[in-house]
C-alpha cells in the first residue's frame, strides 16, 4: 500500500495527528514508552505554530517568541536518556521586556525582582516592595494552586481525591475567581503604568485582563521568578530539537499528508484516513484544534457546537519586518503600550475589531544573535493583539493596522520607520486559521475570560471514543509552549493508565 502502509491494529501502536510542540512532545513520551509512533503533518515541516522563515538574510521565528520554563524540556530529554545540550542550548536574560508608554516613560522589566522593584520606585513612584510581594504571592498561587490545574488531568477523580487539592483550595482567595485581573492588580500598585503592565499577563492566553479572573496574578511567576530565556538559534531551535530527539527515539513522520477522519467504530478508536487509505493504530492523539478534530475528522457536529458555547480566545496580526537599521534603545522584547488599554480590549472581545491605538509588542533575535539578520540590521516580530476571524475584510485592516503602528513607532522612537523596512511579511488571524487548523485563528483554542474557564477546557481524553487523547493549546491546560509540553505529559499518563 505504499509509503503509509497499513498495520495490524495493536495498542502498541500510536498516531499523533499534527507535529505541534505538543504533538512532538507527545511521540517522544510514547515513544519511550514503547510504543510504535507515527506522526501525520499536513505541513511540509514539523512545528505547527512555531515555525520560520529566511527573506533575504532575515531569520523570523513565525509563532510564540516567548521562552520560559526550560525545566520542561530538560524534563523531555532526561526521559528520553539524551543530553540535551547535544541539541538544545539556552541562556537566561536579564530583561524580560523593556516597556514604552505614551506619556514617555519607559520601564525595564528586570528578571531578578529586586532591580525590578528599584525600577517600578524610580520611573513610575511605586512604593518599596510592592513588585516583591506581587512576586511572592505570585509564587504561592502557582505552586499550590497553579501546578494542580497544569501538572494533571482535571477530568479523572483520582485528581480531585489527592491532598493536594485541599492545599490547593486553601490557597484560593475571593480576588483570584471573583475579581478581575485588573481589579487584583489595582490593589497591588498605585500607577496607572504598572497596573497596565502586569494587567498584559493575560494576554499570554488570549484573554481580557478586564474580564479574565485574578487567578491569572501567577502568570508573572514564570517570567520573573522562574526567569525569562532565549534559545539559541530562535524558538525555532526548539522544534527542531524535539524533531531531532523524536528520530532518534524512533518515531516516524509523514509530512504533507493531511489526516482527513479519524476512525473509530463501538466507542473505540481505529486509526486514521490518509490520502484515501486507512492506518490503523490502538492509540490516536490529535494535536489539532479540538474543534477542528471533532467536525472534521469525527464529522460530530453536535460536539463541534457545544465547543462554541466558549469564548475564544484573541489572535494575532504579525508583520515580520527586516530592517535596514539598528536602534540600540530596544531589547529582545519590547512593549508600547496604547493609551487606552481597556478600550483596546473592548474592541477585541466585544467589537471584534482591533483599536487605532493599538498595544505594540516587538521582538528582536537579531539582539542575541547577530548572525539573525544581515550586518547592522535587525529582524523585528511585530504583533498586535487582534480578535479571532470572524470574517472581516483583514486586508484592509492589515493596512489600516500598519499605518497605526509606523505611526506609532515613529512618535514614540523619533524615527522615519517607513524608510527601513527593508522586507516585509504579514500574517493574520485567517491566515493562521488555514496553516495551523486553529478555528477562528485563534492562538489559545478558547479565552479565560470567566472564573471557570479552566474547568471548561476540553479533556485530553474523551469517554466516548476509548483510545481517542488530545494535546495542544485548544485543550487542558491551554496554550503557549510551557502548557503544551504539560499536555503531552498528561496525555502520556493518561495513555499510561489506559486499558
Amino acid at each position: 500500500m505504499g509509503l503509509l502502509m497499513t498495520v495490524n491494529m495493536q495498542t502498541k501502536n500510536a498516531i499523533i495527528i499534527g507535529s505541534g510542540v505538543a504533538g512532538l512532545a507527545t511521540a517522544i513520551r510514547m515513544a519511550v514508552q514503547g510504543f510504535d509512533v507515527r506522526v501525520f503533518e499536513k505541513n511540509s515541516n514539523p512545528g505547527g505554530k512555531l515555525s520560520a522563515f529566511l527573506n533575504k538574510g532575515y531569520h523570523f521565528d513565525q509563532g510564540p517568541s516567548l521562552f520560559t520554563q526550560p525545566q520542561n524540556l530538560e524534563e523531555l530529554f532526561e526521559l528520553a536518556g539524551e543530553p540535551i545540550d547535544k541539541y538544545f542550548n539556552y541562556e537566561q536574560v536579564d530583561i524580560a521586556c523593556k516597556y514604552f508608554y505614551e506619556n514617555g516613560k519607559i520601564v525595564n522589566a528586570f528578571t531578578k525582582a529586586e532591580k525590578f522593584d528599584k525600577e517600578l520606585q524610580d520611573r513610575l513612584h511605586e512604593s518599596p516592595g510592592n513588585l516583591s510581594a506581587y512576586l511572592k504571592e505570585s509564587n504561592r498561587a502557582y505552586e499550590n494552586i497553579g501546578l494542580v490545574f497544569v501538572d494533571h488531568s482535571l477530568h479523572k477523580r483520582n485528581t480531585w481525591m489527592h491532598k493536594r487539592i485541599f492545599r490547593a483550595m486553601a490557597n484560593v482567595r475571593y480576588s483570584y475567581l471573583f475579581s478581575s485581573l485588573n481589579n487584583h492588580n489595582r490593589r497591588k500598585f498605585t500607577s496607572p503604568e504598572a497596573i497596565q503592565l502586569f494587567n498584559r499577563f493575560a494576554t499570554y492566553n488570549g484573554s481580557n485582563p478586564y474580564k479574565a479572573p485574578g487567578m491569572l496574578n501567577l502568570i508573572p511567576h514564570l517570567e520573573h521568578n522562574q526567569g525569562t530565556f532565549y534559545p539559541q538559534g530562535g524558538m525555532i531551535s526548539i522544534t527542531n530539537a524535539l524533531y531531532r530527539l523524536a528520530i532518534v527515539k524512533g518515531v516516524k513522520f509523514y509530512f504533507d499528508s493531511a489526516v482527513h477522519a479519524i476512525i473509530h467504530h463501538s466507542g473505540q478508536v481505529k486509526g486514521v484516513v490518509v490520502n484515501s487509505e486507512n492506518i490503523y493504530a490502538g492509540i490516536v492523539v490529535s494535536n489539532v484544534d479540538v474543534y477542528f478534530t471533532y467536525k472534521e475528522l469525527l464529522r460530530n457536529n453536535y460536539e463541534a457546537k457545544r465547543l462554541l458555547r466558549q469564548e475564544r480566545s484573541s489572535s494575532a496580526v504579525i508583520f515580520y519586518w527586516g530592517i535596514k537599521n539598528s536602534f540600540p534603545d530596544l531589547h529582545l522584547h519590547n512593549i508600547f503600550f496604547s493609551k487606552n488599554y481597556q478600550r483596546e480590549f473592548d474592541g477585541i472581545f466585544n467589537k471584534k475589531s482591533i483599536s487605532t491605538d493599538p498595544t505594540v509588542y516587538i521582538n528582536i533575535t537579531s539582539k542575541m544573535e547577530n548572525k539573525l539578520a544581515p550586518p547592522g540590521k535587525e529582524n523585528w516580530f511585530v504583533m498586535v493583539n487582534a480578535p479571532a476571524n470572524n470574517r472581516q475584510d483583514w486586508q484592509q485592516v492589515r493596512q489600516n493596522l500598519r499605518n497605526s503602528i509606523i505611526s506609532k513607532l515613529n512618535r514614540m522612537l523619533d524615527t522615519d520607520l517607513e524608510q527601513v523596512i527593508e522586507t516585509e511579511d504579514i500574517s493574520d488571524p485567517a491566515l493562521i486559521e488555514e496553516q495551523t487548523s486553529s478555528y477562528m485563528g485563534s492562538l489559545y483554542g478558547t479565552s479565560s475570560n470567566s472564573k471557570l474557564a479552566a474547568f471548561f477546557r476540553h479533556a485530553n481524553f474523551t469517554g466516548n471514543i476509548k483510545g481517542l487523547f488530545f494535546c495542544g493549546g485548544s485543550v487542558h491546560p491551554g496554550g503557549g509552549i510551557p502548557l503544551c509540553l504539560k499536555s503531552a505529559k498528561i496525555v502520556s499518563e493518561l495513555i499510561l493508565q489506559y486499558k
